[in-house]
């Protein structure tokens, strides 16, 4: 398989973010390929890793002071075998081909974890919304569907919100496509409980995170009840995640945005939660406002030229990264595991180092990478399009019963995945090999396409 490695470095030599992605499927589904080595005679790696359609478009806009900007939008279509095209939109500086690709094959893998079926795809621009005005975003939202309309579709590929890209984000673009096909269909998830949005949508990612947690502990006989737990990020994921895990009987202590943390050794209440769904979502402030109005609190400016972050060295029993890809380094895995963190969860797509996953691993701490733990997103975006479809809206119990359900099943096959394969107990690797024979399955079925 380093054949496979070495083709695809050489080929595009600076995705480093998609080969690791690769790198960390071929790891896990080795055993797979040693029982079906028909999966290799039909070239199914190499088609699995290979996007079937990547749109590179340039986004034209103009800024309140009517000076022009020219952006780049990509979508990577990455495999439609078992459905349409299913993935977020990313909006954010930091956003390159690469990056995209390994979310789009991370998407694959999560959307076939679920009972719904969905293809895989990313996309989004290297815009950044931070500092630009209604007017400005719903410009380049519309500049940005204009090329895009023309390659999705409800029954082609399903855009959804990401880092940037909110539900103001999502009711610009999907105007725009609404005008341009002249047709309202379930082209978008994340819309608007008015115009044919899911309830639970918002909240669905943060709380799968959580469900499959408590599935977690409860394989061990335990439950969240007291546990104290870190929550990185401040953003939608972060803010359910938290907002989920008080409602359960945990103790969340911390949170955080680009500048720094809070640590609340208190811990979070919905009273304090509210507050800060009210700073980030309505005045969009940094986290660190959070101690003017709780004085208790303590903020831990972040300083990049550590190569920890402050956050992870708090000793807890669970931790949730749910702000970005590999904010856990070696460095703030160590410190977890010295403090004796007992469960990792992602919230956020590759939030962990593969030298903080391996350590994890190394010192027997259960860990769930973000394609399983925070699927729950993606089972509510399938439950939106299927109330679409059907032109009804769920109620917010009926939709979270299904989300737990969701959640339930995926934990379920990763561990029987594991389990046949000779990994049992080993969620990474059997939420890599379950979405895998599904994906491969599909393939081998429908030909050489």
């Amino acid at each position: 398989m380093t054949d496979i490695l070495r083709k695809l470095a050489a080929r595009d030599p600076g995705e480093k973010e998609f080969h690791q992605a690769v790198r960390e499927v071929l790891d896990a589904v080795a055993p797979v390929l040693e029982r079906h080595p028909e999966y290799r005679r039909n070239a199914l790696l190499e088609r699995l890793f290979e996007p079937e359609r990547t749109i590179l478009f340039r986004v034209p806009w103009m800024d309140d002071r009517q000076q022009f900007h020219v952006h780049r939008g990509v979508r990577v279509e990455m495999s439609s075998a078992i459905g349409p095209y299913k993935g977020g939109l990313r909006f954010h500086p930091s956003v390159t081909l690469g990056i995209l690709k390994s979310l789009a094959l991370e998407n694959v893998f999560k959307n076939a974890l679920t009972p719904l079926s969905m293809g895989g795809a990313h996309g989004g621009s290297d815009f950044d919304p931070k500092g630009r005005s209604d007017t400005e975003i719903m410009r380049f939202c519309q500049s940005f569907v204009a090329e895009l309309f023309r390659h999705i579709g409800p029954h082609t590929d399903i855009p959804e919100g990401d880092i940037g890209v909110g539900a103001r984000e999502i009711g610009f673009l999907f105007g725009m496509y609404r005008k341009l096909r002249n047709e309202f269909t379930g082209s978008f998830t994340g819309k608007s409980l008015d115009w044919g949005g899911s309830a639970l949508r918002r909240e669905a990612a943060g709380y799968g995170v959580v469900y499959f947690a408590a599935e977690m502990l409860a394989a061990r006989g335990e439950s969240l009840e007291g546990k104290v737990c870190l929550v990185s990020g401040a953003g939608n994921v972060a803010q359910h995640t938290a907002e989920k895990l008080v409602a359960m009987g945990a103790k969340v202590v911390s949170l955080s945005d680009s500048s720094g943390a809070i640590y609340d050794e208190e811990g979070f209440d919905p009273a304090k939660i509210d507050f800060i769904k009210r700073l980030k979502n309505i005045r969009r402030a940094r986290i660190g406002e959070y101690v003017d109005k709780y004085s208790q609190a303590v903020y831990l400016e972040r300083d990049l030229r550590l190569d920890h972050n402050p956050l992870w060295k708090i000793p807890c029993d669970c931790a949730f990264p749910c702000a970005t890809e590999h904010e856990i380094q070696r460095k703030d895995a160590e410190h977890l595991v010295a403090n004796g963190v007992r469960l990792v969860v992602e919230g956020a797509s590759m939030a962990s180092a593969p030298e903080a996953v391996r350590l994890f691993e190394e010192r027997g701490t259960a860990y769930a990478p973000g394609k399983a733990a925070n699927a729950g997103g993606v089972v509510v975006s399938g439950l939106e399009m299927a109330q679409n479809s059907m032109r009804l809206t769920w109620t917010a119990e009926e939709v979270d019963r299904r989300l737990r359900a969701g959640m339930k099943g995926i934990h379920r096959s990763c561990l029987e995945a594991a389990e046949r394969y000779g990994r049992a107990g080993n969620i990474l690797v059997g939420a890599n090999i379950a979405g895998f024979l599904k994906v491969v399955r599909a393939l081998l079925d429908q030909g050489l396409v």
